[in-house]
């Protein structure tokens, strides 16, 4: 029987946490062996189903003075080159900070749109073995070594399940919406961090990073898709300033010019203000038919408007206000349908009605106050929709 003089684990890295000595052969041990362990190493000897030791950096002779349980497993005395046979695990005890997770589909109320939507997150954890006992006894088994990408596998189900439930209540607790969860990444990854920390050590581990670098729509899911495409419509028509009405009309406007004959020629000038005047600006406009007590329909939707939402947070307030009570902004209101624009905007952002702060700046004149268009001084019947004015 040939015994081996030396145990030692050369190649250690990142990646890798902990390497069996001689793979799958058995280790035919003496009390003369030599035991080199390297930096950030730890070595743990078992034998019969029990850990015979651990051993710390350094370079150690196995014998009955470090291993006692020799004498009872194997009846070893003292002195003498006695054989044992024994499994020598090398434990890398650096902290690897470079284990990706990611979650699957999970569910949300969003309190912004008020509708489930699919959201997935992603991030970056990094582990140390803080107790290689515990970690050995509970998680390598009959493996011949333990990476990290076992480490994610392994655990897989239990932190994906444990990530996404906290992720949940974070931000149902505090009310983030998909728009506005990536300034919260930092307090997220905080309070996410201490119930996987107590996760880890039961397992002989610390958590010594844990970050989360994304939480987003899941565009993976078709309904994730679309309200994908959804927000980022939104957002090009807020950038260029025109409402959904306005592109549905320019849709409307481009299949005109497509058709042939002269009520599709017409169709197209109307819409695009070939006809020009008051003429384009009439057929551009919405049916103006008188609502209940006399008042045209917009000013009925003006007047009968509870809630807004400001121009500048977005944020539903009553109408009746004439500040939002959440930053601070004017309600500069629309006299045709009520919406909040910010101070300066030429045009209504959701019908594109003229505002008074256009009407005051280029000295046109007055508003008239059944369809809110602007008028000159001096006419006495709006051009628009024919009512007679003050």
């Amino acid at each position: 029987m040939a015994f081996i003089d030396v145990v030692e684990w050369n190649d250690a890295t990142n990646n890798v946490f902990a390497w069996k000595f001689g793979q799958n052969k058995i280790n035919n041990l003496s009390t003369f062996t030599q035991l080199i362990v390297r930096e950030s190493q730890e070595a743990v000897l078992f034998s019969k189903g029990q850990i015979l030791g651990k051993f710390g950096p350094g370079k150690h002779t196995l014998n009955t003075e470090n291993l006692p349980l020799l004498r009872n497993l194997f009846g070893i005395p003292f002195g003498g080159k006695n054989p044992f046979t024994a499994e020598v695990w090398f434990v890398n005890k650096t902290a690897p900070l470079t284990i990706d997770w990611h979650t699957d589909t999970m569910r949300y109320r969003d309190p912004e749109y008020g509708e489930m939507v699919p959201l997935a997150a992603k991030g970056r954890y990094g582990l140390k073995v803080e107790d290689a006992e515990r970690f050995l006894v509970q998680l390598v088994g009959t493996l011949t070594n333990f990476t990290a990408p076992d480490l994610t596998s392994h655990f897989l189900g239990a932190l994906i399940a444990k990530t996404k439930s906290v992720v949940i209540a974070f931000m149902q607790t505090n009310q983030v919406g998909i728009t506005t969860i990536s300034a919260r990444l930092d307090d997220l990854s905080r309070f996410l961090k201490e119930p996987l920390r107590e996760f880890w050590e039961s397992y002989g581990m610390l958590l010594t990073g844990f970050y989360i670098t994304s939480v987003d729509l899941d565009t993976s899911t078709e309904d994730g898709k679309k309200i994908a495409a959804a927000l980022s419509d939104r957002s090009a028509q807020n950038i260029a300033g025109y409402t959904w009405q306005q592109k549905q009309g320019f849709g409307i406007a481009n299949s005109a010019v497509s058709r042939v004959g002269g009520m599709g020629i017409l169709e197209a000038a109307a819409m695009t203000g070939m006809l020009g005047g008051a003429g384009a600006a009439a057929m551009m406009q919405p049916p103006s038919y008188t609502a209940a007590g006399g008042a045209t329909a917009a000013q009925a939707g003006l007047t009968g408007r509870k809630e807004v939402f400001c121009s500048k947070c977005a944020k539903k307030y009553p109408a009746t206000s004439h500040f939002c009570p959440y930053c601070g902004n004017k309600y500069n209101p629309c006299l045709r349908c009520g919406s909040d624009n910010l101070a300066g905007t030429k045009r209504c952002v959701s019908c594109g009605a003229a505002l008074l702060a256009e009407q005051a700046g280029d000295g046109c004149g007055n508003v008239c106050p059944r369809c809110g268009q602007p008028v000159p001084l001096g006419v006495k019947f709006c051009a628009v929709c024919g009512n007679k004015l003050a």
